[in-house]
């Protein structure tokens, strides 16, 4: 039986990810909790993991006790900024000990300024000025999101260097204004011109944060999370699965990207310049989930005639969710190689739903081990957050899905240790992967990672 590690250089980064909404619990003053509120997600959070309420605590101490070396959180808008003329200055106050908490414990902290938060008055106040209930329609929203990060990070700033603007910011505007059904965002339109004026908003948003963050804290590290979504087409022969696939690509992967890159966002519907925001990243985030298929579909015009889906034969996580299709972070990574040559990656998501923990540990073997291919190509990837620590309310679908290294009592709030969480905690303790560690936690891929 072939015996060895996949080692990672000195210094990388091991830890997990999480999001203010949905571990602190009892936010009721923002998007998501009308949104909850108004029955359009599968439960409430509640509250959630409890972190508001202390319990980040006990699972930062998890974290270092299980070699965890970084941990990326995200501050919520509106309890820092409650209304447009106040600032809670006890809700700083109880991020910076979150955060001096990390520091403490040795954990590098990483800094997340939006995660798909908006508070309830910047929603109102596009309301009011639109009429469209959603602020990031209009430019409007970029001072106001400037003025809230100047604010953050200067009260943030003594313990934390490593910024990432806006989360998966493609994703907030096309689950917000072109999906339907539980996996929708508020607002919760279907307008394909809409969802690509609201992500040249968050550009803008975005350019003005990094050129802020840089004025308040010269030595900082700002780049944004971006969701990448392989997609391959169905019918490698097919022309029109093809066009259907690269339609999808470059409407879920490519505007962000392009805007900064090139300083003009790029989607199927057409192009939009926004000059300033050219190279305002100092690092990429990659959120890497899973691969998907697309065809070409007639019946599915809101699509632009495609549709996308997982190939009957992919091995899923709970409910069909996710596909285990590690090899599509491997392109990924290759991808965002080409497009922003020699600057530094962080994978800054990667996980599965699986709540009896049977399909974790081979997923996360084999993401890391993709993720090495990558490293070994002199690639610059810099660090790994599997998400998540604790499992967490997952949005739309609320407590359905379980993305935990520890699971999660709603009720009680127990923390209960899953297999994986061990498993994971070798890696970061070895700052690698070894076979011995495979054919422990998940020998049923071990000929894959260590071939004969």
């Amino acid at each position: 039986m072939p015996q060895g590690t996949y080692h990672f250089p000195k210094g990388f980064l091991w830890g997990t990810a999480s999001s203010s909404h949905q571990v602190e619990g009892s936010n009721t003053n923002n998007n998501w909790w009308k949104w909850e509120q108004d029955g359009h997600t599968d439960g409430k959070a509640g509250l959630a993991a409890d972190w508001w309420g202390g319990r980040w605590r006990e699972d930062f101490d998890r974290a270092a006790e299980t070699g965890q070396n970084a941990h990326r959180l995200s501050v919520e808008w509106s309890r820092i900024q409650p209304t447009p003329d106040s600032w809670d200055e006890e809700a700083l106050e109880k991020y910076r000990a979150m955060l001096r908490g990390l520091k403490e414990r040795g954990i590098t902290p990483m800094v997340t300024l939006h995660h798909f938060t908006d508070p309830l008055w910047v929603t109102e106040r596009g309301a009011h000025s639109t009429g469209s209930g959603q602020a990031w329609e209009t430019e409007a929203i970029v001072p106001l999101f400037e003025k809230f990060v100047r604010k953050t990070v200067d009260a943030l700033k003594e313990y934390c260097t490593l910024w990432c603007t806006i989360n998966e910011p493609t994703g907030y505007a096309l689950n917000g204004y072109m999906v339907t059904g539980v996996d929708s965002f508020p607002p919760g339109k279907n307008n394909i011109k809409l969802a690509m004026q609201v992500q040249a908003n968050l550009i803008r948003g975005h350019a003005a944060a990094y050129r802020a963050i840089h004025q308040i804290q010269p030595e900082a590290r700002v780049g944004f999370a971006q969701h990448y979504r392989s997609i391959v087409p169905h019918h490698a022969w097919s022309p029109l699965d093809k066009w259907a696939a690269n339609n999808f690509f470059s409407a879920i992967n490519l505007g962000f990207p392009s805007a900064l890159a090139e300083g003009v966002m790029r989607t199927p519907i057409g192009s939009v310049r926004i000059p300033e925001a050219k190279g305002t990243q100092d690092y990429y985030g990659f959120n890497y989930y899973t691969r998907e298929h697309a065809a070409f579909d007639l019946r599915k015009p809101g699509t632009l005639f495609g549709r996308n889906f997982y190939p009957k034969d992919a091995e899923l996580s709970d409910d069909g969710f996710i596909a285990n299709e590690p090899e599509g972070m491997f392109e990924g990574l290759k991808w965002t190689v080409r497009m922003f040559p020699n600057l530094p990656i962080l994978v800054t998501e990667n996980g599965i739903n699986s709540a009896d923990d049977v399909m974790r540990p081979r997923y996360i073997a084999q993401h890391i081990h993709q993720m090495w291919r990558a490293v070994n190509f002199n690639w610059p990837i810099k660090g790994y957050f599997h998400w998540s620590l604790v499992d967490n309310f997952e949005w739309g679908f609320g407590w359905k899905y379980r993305f935990g290294l520890w699971e999660l009592d709603v009720d009680s709030q127990k923390r209960i240790k899953r297999p994986s969480a061990d498993f994971y905690a070798e890696i970061c303790k070895e700052n690698g992967i070894s076979s011995e560690m495979v054919q422990k936690y998940c020998p049923e891929v071990f000929d894959k990672l260590f071939p004969s």
